[in-house]
């Protein structure tokens, strides 16, 4: 793209998250400023905190985390970057997970771990109050009711501001709504995985903030010859940014977190906010699997 990166504050699209006010629907996911295996130090925690400082100064305002990246070191890199925070910038987190090495997740949502996790949240990102505390999973060994519960009653307690939830179904997101008002959901999404349609739509409807994980995600599609490489050519785009633009364009709620260790990666990332689809472009796109 030709356009001046810094200047896509102004053309990314915006959100009014229930709970925590609006936010430009292109974030950054903070997954990849860690280790291998989202695990352990990066290979430079110098680079990891400069790529989030980078951000923001792109007009990122909502970087999401979770306490098992790392675990605990993504959450310690955006406090290093950015604490004390700039006026509008949100940072959501999570709890659910433990972790016992690299690429090992473990459900775990006694109510008591999650009240311990989001205190240790607060602790290591040095706030008062959490922006966003999404449960990362619910743990099927644990009543779903009770893991609702506990969210709502930090909430109630002011120890977070909005809440969401990570790879659920409608169904789920109806019964945590019993508990509080669901800000976010989070499920994976992306030109070649579509199955979570049915929840986006509903989160389309209620006005609930979609977070697609794996937005990038395109696999044949973004081969030379494919479709995605073709409308990338033809745009003078990244595949990559064309991927991100057609999410935006998808609903008025979703809002990708395209997660990098890079500066590079990341500056390009955040230039799908300038990329415009026209209708065919979308409709071949949206045609493609």
């Amino acid at each position: 793209m030709t356009q001046n990166i810094d200047e896509l504050r102004e053309v990314s699209p915006t959100i009014d998250l229930k709970d925590l006010g609006t936010v430009h629907r292109l974030g950054f996911g903070a997954m990849r400023i860690v280790g291998d295996g989202v695990w352990g130090e990066p290979a430079s925690r110098g680079t990891a905190v400069d790529v989030v400082r980078r951000a923001v100064e792109l007009g990122v305002d909502f970087i999401d985390t979770a306490d098992s990246y790392g675990p605990n070191i993504s959450e310690e890199i955006i406090a290093e970057a950015l604490h004390p925070y700039p006026d509008g910038v949100r940072i959501a987190t999570k709890v659910g997970f433990t972790r016992t090495g690299p690429n090992q997740w473990i459900p775990v949502g006694r109510p008591e771990y999650l009240r311990q996790q989001t205190e240790l949240s607060l602790r290591k990102l040095k706030v008062d109050s959490l922006d966003l505390l999404q449960l990362h999973r619910i743990d099927p060994k644990v009543d779903a009711d009770e893991q609702f519960a506990v969210l709502r009653d930090l909430q109630q307690e002011g120890k977070v501001k909005a809440l969401g939830l990570s790879e659920v179904s409608v169904d789920q997101l109806k019964a945590a709504g019993k508990f509080f008002t669901v800000s976010t959901v989070q499920n994976r999404y992306n030109l070649t995985d579509r199955t979570s349609e049915e929840v986006l739509d509903y989160a389309t409807e209620q006005g609930i903030g979609f977070i697609p994980w794996a937005p990038i995600s395109a696999g044949e599609l973004a081969r030379p010859g494919g479709p995605l490489a073709e409308a990338a050519e033809r745009l003078n785009a990244s595949t990559s940014q064309v991927a991100l633009a057609w999410l935006l364009r998808r609903s008025p709620v979703m809002m990708p977190i395209p997660g990098t260790g890079s500066i590079a990666h990341l500056e390009d990332n955040m230039g799908a906010g300038g990329v415009s689809l026209d209708d065919a472009t979308y409709a071949e796109l949206e045609n493609a699997r």
